[in-house]
């Protein structure tokens, strides 16, 4: 049996593919809703940073990156309250438009 070797034709989607492709994803999504998070965000700070990326529209991912984060990883660990260097929260608070700041605790 003789192997055919497919080419592979790369050209812009037609305005009606596109839509028609929009719809089989707003389908698809309805069906298949991603799964909730598991581990629920704790109050304060972790709760500020996932608002703030959410609101931009950025994944971990995007944030590890514009951050200089090597792990996308560790944006997660700061959002779910897990221990991180405070150098890696104040590049993602950075990121994110946001600051940190000192305050006196009250006791």
């Amino acid at each position: 049996m003789t192997k055919k070797t497919l080419k592979r034709i790369i050209r812009p989607a037609t305005p009606e593919e596109r839509s028609r492709h929009a719809e089989i994803r707003a389908k698809v999504l309805n069906e298949f809703p991603p799964a909730p998070s598991s581990l629920p965000t704790p109050p304060g700070l972790p709760e500020k940073m996932r608002a703030a990326r959410e609101s931009k529209g950025l994944t971990w991912y995007a944030v590890a990156k514009l951050a200089g984060i090597p792990n996308s990883s560790t944006v997660r660990d700061i959002e779910f309250g897990k221990d991180s260097q405070l150098s890696n929260v104040q590049a993602v608070a950075k990121v994110l438009g946001l600051r940190l700041e000192l305050v006196e605790e009250v006791v």
